[in-house]
């Protein structure tokens, strides 16, 4: 099957975009000072390209809150983010490109990014359903579609738009791609269950208050010789049933007060709420977004935790080249991972630098 492509008005090959790169990396002529943690007040291309020298294949873990192209201005007012325009209000940043020029700025940006992603490394993407399916249509020329992991649903908001004649809107995207599908960092972090859940899941009590339910020791299928079919404390495996393991592990179990008989004679193994390593996390999300941010569309601090902790070690490097009010670099900073920030806007800049996200250097070009 041939891969779908985008065509739009200036569109370069890849090279042609990293050669472009290198070139405004080589007149800029830039030596960043050794640090463990960079903020550039920069265009974000460019700053990049400067990366580009220093960091090919060595950043774990991106991502980017980009502008969705909403056709609006974003401002701040006495604290407050918003997106009303006011001569009183200074300006975040500006979201107004036509859409093929909105799709050039993320191409080229994407294809620098997928040179700095290490081979164990990931992008998450923040988008809305306005773009989000030209975005991922790129993602897939860029990182390959079989280096395409997720398409999450993110619950970002109570339920609005009341009098829109449309449904509401409460939700977003994040597109998740990594460098290469089978060497990703993957952490496997689990979500704890609910009480609803563990009530629901765990509905026995023992003697000291602790949670339970109870498994067979036995599974489907028979073993005609082997020693899953033997007796155990001269009970016999059922009909059609084997052991689910060597029968002497059960003693062990038993003189733990870990096997429990049901009410037919059958032994059954205690599972304990409290032991329980947590569910799957699936791919819808419910992580709503400040209610007061302090720079326009702030994102949910759980949620970039959640991702960080996810798809990157400690001392990883992650980077976040549309740094908005640094609400991931401040993530990035308490799970103890290495950062760089970008952003051209003064007003991000300066709540960033409010933050005290650790010792970092600024870089001003």
């Amino acid at each position: 099957m041939k891969m779908l492509r985008l065509n739009f008005e200036n569109k370069l090959l890849p090279y042609d975009v990293l050669q472009k790169a290198l070139n405004i990396a080589k007149k800029l002529n830039v030596t960043l000072p050794e640090a463990k943690n960079y903020l550039f007040k920069a265009e974000n291309f460019t700053a990049l390209s400067v990366l580009l020298k220093y960091y090919k294949e060595k950043i774990d873990l991106v991502y980017i809150d980009p502008p969705f192209n909403t056709m609006q201005d974003f401002f701040i007012s006495e604290g407050r983010a918003n997106s009303v325009s006011s001569v009183k209000n200074k300006k975040a940043y500006s979201d107004k490109m036509p859409l093929e020029k909105f799709l050039l700025f993320m191409w080229e940006r994407l294809i620098i990014i997928h040179e700095l992603l290490s081979k164990q490394g990931s992008l998450y993407i923040h988008i809305d359903c306005k773009t989000g399916h030209y975005i991922k249509i790129i993602l897939d020329e860029i990182f390959g579609a079989e280096n395409f992991k997720n398409d999450i649903t993110r619950i970002k908001s109570n339920p609005k738009n009341f009098f829109r004649k449309a449904w509401g809107n409460e939700k977003d995207m994040i597109l998740f791609y990594v460098k290469n599908s089978e060497q990703n960092i993957w952490n496997d972090v689990k979500m704890p269950l609910n009480d609803k859940e563990i009530a629901e899941r765990f509905s026995k009590v023992d003697a000291y208050g602790r949670r339970y339910t109870t498994i067979p020791l036995h599974a489907p299928g028979e073993t005609k010789n082997g020693i899953t079919g033997l007796a155990w404390q001269n009970i016999s495996v059922p009909e059609g049933r084997h052991w689910r393991t060597n029968p002497s592990e059960f003693d062990k179990l038993d003189a733990e007060g870990k096997i429990e008989c049901s009410s037919n004679g059958n032994p059954r193994i205690k599972k304990y709420a409290d032991e329980h390593e947590g569910k799957k996390i699936q791919d819808v999300w419910i992580f709503k977004d400040p209610q007061n941010p302090v720079y326009p569309t702030e994102k949910n601090h759980d949620m970039l935790k959640l991702i960080i902790s996810q798809s990157s070690l400690k001392n990883s490097i992650v980077l976040d080249c549309f740094a908005g009010s640094g609400a991931s670099l401040l993530a990035a900073n308490e799970l103890e991972r290495y950062w760089i920030g970008i952003d051209r806007s003064d007003e991000a800049i300066n709540i960033i630098r409010q933050r005290m996200i650790g010792q970092y250097t600024l870089i001003n070009f």
